[in-house]
């Protein structure tokens, strides 16, 4: 079995309703569209969310909370994942955001920020957007430096 030579099973399939072909096929004059209004005309398409003019929903509820537009987004990364990738010898010396990169667990436009769970047990120094205080103390405490970008 191929994928040209598949095919449905034996009824599975039937020819949809053909409208517009005429009195004689009992579909044809109106093509099931009924009389007059404006979804029989052609061209008609509903706008999403629209009530037939009643105030739609998303505009009767009332709005709230606030989006801030300058709000920037960190990629969290804990201790833990980068004491696992030493281990591993994946990392070796200095960690930057380059290392991460390469290893995956940043992409190249993301900030980065340090956060404190686990333990560091290596001494290194990591580069970073962010770091978070308990992250900047365990790096310290295993004798490596938090440099901030």
């Amino acid at each position: 079995m191929n994928l040209n030579n598949i095919q449905p099973a034996a009824g599975s399939t039937f020819n949809s309703k053909r409208i517009g072909r005429g009195q004689g096929s009992g579909k044809g004059g109106t093509s099931t569209k009924g009389h007059k209004g404006q979804k029989s005309r052609a061209g008609y398409s509903q706008k999403i969310g629209f009530e037939g003019g009643q105030m739609p929903l998303q505009r009767r509820l009332p709005k709230f909370g606030f989006k801030n537009v300058n709000r920037k987004e960190f990629r969290g990364i804990n201790l833990d994942t980068i004491q696992t990738l030493i281990e591993n010898k994946s990392i070796t010396g200095d960690i930057t955001k380059e290392v991460l990169v390469a290893n995956g667990l940043v992409s190249k436009n993301e900030l980065v920020k340090i956060m404190g769970r686990g333990e560091l047990k290596s001494a290194v120094s990591i580069s970073a957007d962010k770091f978070t205080k308990s992250a900047e103390e365990l790096i310290a405490k295993a004798g490596g430096k938090a440099i901030t970008l």
